[in-house]
């Protein structure tokens, strides 16, 4: 193995045990927007914050559901059409809010004109520093 990639190696390895720790002692938070247009999109938490539905995505009769990793919990924030995921693994709640993302796309329109989905609208820690 080069010096170089034996770093980049080092490196990855000292961000994932420093991310471990942050997420004990801090843990992890994204907030997600409900965004539409015409359609109010209806998103509701199951079972105690562990499984998401999406209802009325661009009129849409089907309810897509999406359980989460374990580890990160869902739950409504006090704005209005926004989700929080929490949870002490940054990987695990990212994944978490990539397949709720990936629930709502628009597939087969033009999607500059069609802008409704489930965004990511802020990343941050349970716990802020003091």
């Amino acid at each position: 193995m080069s010096n170089r990639r034996g770093a980049a190696l080092v490196r990855t390895i000292q961000s994932q045990i420093l991310n471990m720790i942050t997420g004990l002692k801090r843990g992890y938070q994204y907030k997600m927007r409900l965004v539409y247009n015409h359609f109010p999109i209806q998103a509701t938490i199951e079972d105690d914050g562990t499984r998401v539905e999406v209802r009325n995505f661009v009129g849409q009769k089907m309810t897509k559901v999406c359980k989460l990793p374990e580890g990160v919990t869902c739950r409504r924030s006090d704005v209005k059409d926004e989700l929080v995921f929490e949870g002490n693994d940054i990987t695990k709640v990212s994944v978490a809010t990539s397949q709720v993302h990936h629930l709502a796309l628009v597939r087969n329109k033009d999607i500059r004109k069609f802008l409704d989905g489930i965004y990511v609208s802020g990343k941050g820690h349970v716990l802020e520093e003091e």
